[in-house]
């Protein structure tokens, strides 16, 4: 009976008029069921929506976290790298130590901190990166941990060698012995005035005419006057086979026999002698050979 066709009248206004339409019962079924079943879709969906806003503010909070331990990383990353750079120059210090007392000819092994954290460039971390990265850190932090408590047995072996060679440290030019910019290393180079490679026995080191010239150690002034190609120049025993040679300065305060001490004034840079401009030359030589000053530079 409720499937029967059902005939519809609409009245369009006061006078009577209206208009008729068929509707099929099935028809009126199949809406009713549309209608249920949407509104039991939208009941049904609705009672997900507290747990939407409950995911969507977890995952808000996830990002805030994601991105607090991003820069935790990326801090953590340029602190090891600093960490790292310091422990390595606390190498060369102890191994030019070492070599200047003859405590140890080899110097320590750094290959194995090779390794570097990683350093983000733009300061972000992907987040599929940033496990990785702390492993990589962790690894870093525990090596850098290992070379500091080896650096501290080795530095004590460094103190009782200062202990027992005190004069011999007062006696070894260990600092600049003049301010100014290093302008040519130690080695074979072409040389400016002839063209030819050969040996520069020395370092150059470029200033203003006047600049103080100071002796590195305590020694005793072997000579002090022109030498040629040196120009005025001053030559420096400091016992132990070592001497150290001043070149092309304006002037020297210092004359043969004299004894220096470390941070003395002995002369001011300039351009006498064989020079292509204001500079000092200096060399330090072990049983009468050129070695690198470089060697038992300290500061």
């Amino acid at each position: 009976m409720f499937f029967k066709n059902y005939q519809i009248v609409v009245f369009k206004d006061r006078i009577g008029s209206c208009g008729h339409m068929r509707v099929s019962g099935w028809l009126i079924f199949i809406l009713i069921l549309l209608l249920v079943g949407l509104t039991g879709a939208v009941a049904y969906l609705w009672s997900f929506y507290p747990r939407y806003l409950s995911t969507d503010y977890q995952l808000r909070e996830a990002e805030k976290t994601i991105q607090t331990q991003n820069t935790q990383i990326v801090a953590m990353s340029s602190k090891l790298q600093s960490l790292e750079e310091d422990v390595r120059r606390v190498q060369q210090f102890d191994a030019k130590l070492r070599v200047m007392m003859n405590v140890d000819r080899d110097p320590p092994d750094t290959s194995a901190l090779a390794e570097k954290a990683e350093n983000p460039a733009q300061g972000y971390v992907p987040l599929y990166r940033q496990d990785l990265l702390a492993k990589r850190m962790h690894s870093l932090a525990d090596k850098l941990a290992e070379d500091v408590s080896l650096e501290e047995i080795r530095q004590q072996d460094i103190l009782l060698a200062l202990r027992q060679n005190r004069e011999f440290m007062i006696m070894t030019p260990s600092i600049w012995p003049a301010e100014g910019h290093l302008t040519s290393g130690f080695g074979t180079r072409v040389n400016p005035l002839t063209g030819k490679t050969v040996l520069h026995a020395g370092i150059d080191i470029a200033n203003r005419i006047g600049t103080s010239v100071i002796a590195p150690a305590r020694g005793t002034v072997v000579s002090a006057g022109w030498q040629n190609a040196y120009g005025n120049c001053v030559v420096i025993n400091h016992g132990n086979s070592i001497t150290t040679r001043y070149a092309h300065m304006e002037k020297f305060t210092v004359k043969e026999g004299q004894v220096v001490n470390r941070g003395d004034v002995i002369g001011a840079i300039g351009n006498t002698g064989r020079s292509t401009g204001p500079h000092l030359h200096y060399e330090v030589r072990v049983g009468g050979v050129p070695v690198n000053p470089m060697r038992y530079i300290l500061n």
